[in-house]
């Protein structure tokens, strides 16, 4: 018997190289396990018509939303390790690691990381209406007013969300949480007014910023946006140190074999290299993010261990 297995594990390592020689050959799926319309969605169809000219096959791009990330993560873990279903992925699923505590999946054993795609800053932005003049202003009304206002987020456990309590926390406010099933709807009741601000992709807020849509408090990141130039960044408005960003990548179920892994990650790279991918991106606010396998399974783990910490300090539960 023992012959036997030894003789199995013999014959599928021989069978990996021809494997990697034939990938990919039928249409890859990309799930993107959150709404149309968001960061996760558009940059998954932007990489997947890349990768179909890089590799000659189709990459399809099939929405799974709910659950904060969960239903659509869950659905790629569960599918075959060949390299034909992929999960697009954010620091939704590192938070989550933490915060969901009954999830279907572990990601750090149920899934293999390819690629990081790009990172953007984030935007307070509150609906025109709102009487805010500036971050102080609104911080000042929140401190004498708790759970009086509230923020939309794409769902529990999403970077929007966690913006959300990291700026209550850091801040010292109470801004009640609204959560949503994707981030389109939540974008839209703030420019209806049915909730009074979000934090949302600079890369998709900024047109609205610029048309006088909604109000910007503040960025995210450490330095202003270049698009928004004209905003400062929360830590300059009023919280300091504050900061954070919404990232990208790519990952596959666990027991992809690495040949399929290493020719993902290297296509994805030489896509992010191409100086017309890094000027279309700094237009839209966004940041080519890049390494190989080995180094972004590393980025996820202290990504992990650094939300754990947060939920932890600030006490944050899944609604």
């Amino acid at each position: 018997m023992k012959l036997i297995k030894l003789a199995i594990l013999f014959l599928f390592s021989m069978g990996l190289p021809c494997l990697a020689q034939t990938y990919p050959n039928k249409p890859v799926k990309i799930i993107v396990p959150f709404a149309a319309g968001g960061p996760a969605d558009n940059y998954a169809r932007f990489i997947a018509l890349r990768l179909q000219d890089e590799l000659k096959t189709p990459f399809i791009v099939d929405d799974k939303p709910g659950a904060g990330s969960i239903i659509g993560t869950d659905f790629v873990a569960k599918s075959a390790p060949d390299g034909y279903t992929l999960l697009m992925m954010s620091n939704a699923q590192t938070v989550n690691e933490s915060l969901v505590e009954n999830k279907p999946f572990n990601l750090m054993k149920d899934f293999v990381a390819i690629a990081p795609i790009n990172y953007s800053d984030l935007v307070l932005v509150t609906n025109a209406s709102l009487q805010f003049k500036n971050l102080g202003e609104l911080i000042q009304f929140a401190k004498a007013n708790p759970n009086v206002l509230t923020f939309a987020s794409s769902g529990t456990g999403t970077p929007y969300h966690f913006a959300g309590e990291l700026f209550n926390s850091m801040a010292g406010v109470k801004i009640l949480h609204v959560p949503y099933k994707g981030s389109s709807g939540a974008r839209t009741d703030v420019l209806g007014g049915q909730v009074n601000m979000m934090f949302d992709a600079v890369t998709t807020m900024s047109e609205y910023v610029k048309s006088n849509q909604v109000k910007a408090m503040g960025t995210t990141g450490l330095t202003r946006s270049p698009i928004l130039p004209g905003v400062p960044t929360i830590a300059e408005a009023g919280v300091p140190k504050f900061e954070t960003t919404i990232w990208l990548g790519l990952m596959a179920p666990a027991g992809t074999p690495k040949e399929i892994v290493d020719m993902l990650n290297k296509a994805v790279n030489k896509i992010q290299r191409s100086q017309e991918v890094v000027d279309l991106w700094a237009k839209q606010g966004a940041t080519p993010l890049s390494m190989g396998p080995a180094a972004f399974t590393n980025y996820l783990n202290a990504d992990i261990q650094k939300w754990a910490s947060i939920v932890k300090s600030a006490g944050i539960k899944a609604q």
